[in-house]
């Protein structure tokens, strides 16, 4: 049976995964009731684990180096509460290789090499380039399937990525480029980069230092 998370762990954790977010967007992260979220934010900036900051008008909640700590350790408490480590772990190791191919398929829909210029932009007149990428992000997506409810059976916090990913390239599909790669919509490199966070989250690794213990 899956394990359910508290909404003190999935408010901080929320924060965690969407790098910056204002009250609303880390309730809407896990559905949460947004007066609870609010008071709860208000708690992780008294102790320290959260900072708010603004830029150009827009502001948002982002965790401090003790916040961090503590969001690893609820995880870690949780993951042995669950008694999924080794399910994680096991998913994680199927999942590198899945994610070198999505951040390759990103690239080669952001450039289109000539024999001029190794690094021009792609302007998507190439439709044949294109519709290889869009290809790939269909395999990926029937792979990240199996991955995604392996996950979810352990912790029901990670219900929903291939859902959400399947959703971005159904947009794909039906002619919006944005939801390919574009950070300021639910789009294929999102979510991926999201699930990303949330397994080495998990597992108490550093992003780009992905080796995984066998033990």
């Amino acid at each position: 049976m899956t394990h359910p998370s508290g909404s003190d762990l999935l408010v901080l954790h929320a924060v965690r995964l969407l790098g910056v977010a204002d009250d609303h967007t880390a309730a809407r992260r896990y559905a949460l009731e947004p007066a609870a979220t609010k008071e709860l934010l208000l708690d992780y900036q008294a102790f320290g684990w959260i900072t708010w900051s603004e830029f150009a008008g827009i502001g948002g909640w982002s965790l401090t180096a003790s916040g961090r700590a503590e969001n690893e350790r609820r995880l870690a408490a949780e993951l042995a509460t669950a008694a999924g480590v080794d399910t994680v772990r096991e998913t994680y190791r199927a999942f590198l290789p899945l994610n070198e191919r999505l951040q390759i398929a990103c690239t080669q829909w952001q450039l289109r090499p000539t024999d001029d210029d190794p690094y021009a932009f792609n302007d998507h007149t190439d439709r044949a380039w294109d519709r290889r990428v869009i290809a790939e992000l269909s395999a990926l997506a029937e792979r990240l399937g199996p991955l995604s409810e392996d996950l979810a059976g352990v912790l029901d916090r990670f219900q929903g990525y291939h859902a959400r990913f399947a959703a971005a390239l159904d947009r794909v599909l039906a002619g919006d480029p944005a939801w390919v790669d574009r950070t300021n919509v639910d789009s294929c490199h999102k979510v991926w980069f999201e699930l990303h966070e949330d397994l080495i989250a998990s597992l108490g690794l550093t992003r780009g230092v992905e080796p995984v213990d066998d033990r």
